[in-house]
């Protein structure tokens, strides 16, 4: 069979899953506040569980390549710089706007689609690169994009931006489950199975779940307003992001399974926190939406692609 043919056959049912949340959304009769609670339960009680009991091992897993955040978060910054030079040029955007623009091309939806799509098509093998990924992007692309917006805004930077990002992160139920398992594995201990179970039972709930979360959040989005905007960061997100992070993985003789897993990453479509982050500044709310919508349903067929160019 052909690779991409392949590889597509391989995500469609995560993407059918996507279908799913935003059809019982839009036509289903669910309001936004059980949309909200199932979110909620995932983000908070489902993936936390499922990435504290996967790194609860992390002792017993081969080490990660440190090149591969090298390879991840230099093409992040390479692409974000580009975003601000397009968006500049092509819509005369302001500062503020120009970083909103730019974290849209660099920021994956790493947790909702990335750990799933990591899971299913690279195997167990591939996902402590990305948990270690997932660990620093808010981190590292939330500094980014703040330091930008501040710089914008008034010329200068300010620490208390940084402590807010960095305690926002700390506090993450995502990142939190990350960083305790890891202690937890370093500590040489085992969990008993009381424990275990029901996290496990939590964990093997927490992609279905998350996919169908997602489909729902995309139910509110639409790609009308401002779609060249958002074909533009689509542009970013799907094509250039991930080509350079192949670049870099290569330029750093990075190993295939690595190299395939960032790729992976920054081929997926626009995070959810990039429409997070345009609200809590008031600016690009109606083309990051739309990238969001866009990008999503775009990467169904790009993502696969993309994997199965870098597999040659």
């Amino acid at each position: 069979m052909n690779p991409a043919v392949q590889q597509i056959l391989l995500a469609a049912p995560l993407f059918a899953l996507v279908f799913v949340g935003y059809a019982i959304m839009k036509w289903g009769g669910w309001n936004k506040a059980g949309a909200d609670a199932l979110a909620k339960f995932v983000f908070t009680i489902a993936l936390p569980a499922m990435l504290f009991r996967l790194m609860s091992g992390f002792a017993g897993l081969p080490p990660v390549d440190a090149r591969l955040l090298i390879a991840f978060f230099g093409a992040c910054l390479i692409v974000f710089v580009i975003g601000r030079l397009v968006s500049a040029r092509l819509f005369a955007l302001d500062g503020v706007s120009q970083s909103l623009f730019a974290l849209g091309g660099v920021f994956s939806n790493n947790v909702l689609l990335g750990l799933p799509l990591t899971h299913t098509l690279l195997g167990e093998s591939a996902m402590p690169s990305a948990a270690l990924v997932v660990v620093f992007n808010a981190l590292i692309l939330w500094t980014l994009v703040t330091v930008s917006v501040e710089w914008a805004r008034h010329g200068a930077l300010t620490l208390a931006g940084f402590g807010k990002t960095v305690r926002g992160v700390l506090t993450n139920p995502l990142v939190a489950a990350i960083l305790a398992g890891t202690v937890f594995g370093l500590s040489g201990l085992t969990l008993p199975g009381l424990i275990d179970q029901p996290l496990k039972m939590l964990a093997d709930a927490a992609l279905p779940l998350s996919l169908i979360a997602l489909g729902m959040g995309l139910a509110e989005f639409g790609v009308r307003s401002h779609w060249r905007q958002s074909a533009s960061i689509s542009v970013l997100k799907l094509g250039l992001h991930p080509l350079i992070v192949w670049g870099l993985a290569v330029a750093l003789g990075l190993p295939e399974t690595e190299t395939r897993t960032v790729v992976l990453l920054a081929s997926l479509s626009v995070g959810a926190n990039v429409y997070l982050m345009s609200r809590q500044f008031q600016v690009m709310q109606g083309p990051v939406a739309g990238s969001l919508l866009l990008s999503t349903a775009l990467a169904a067929v790009t993502t696969p692609l993309m994997l199965a160019l870098v597999s040659r």
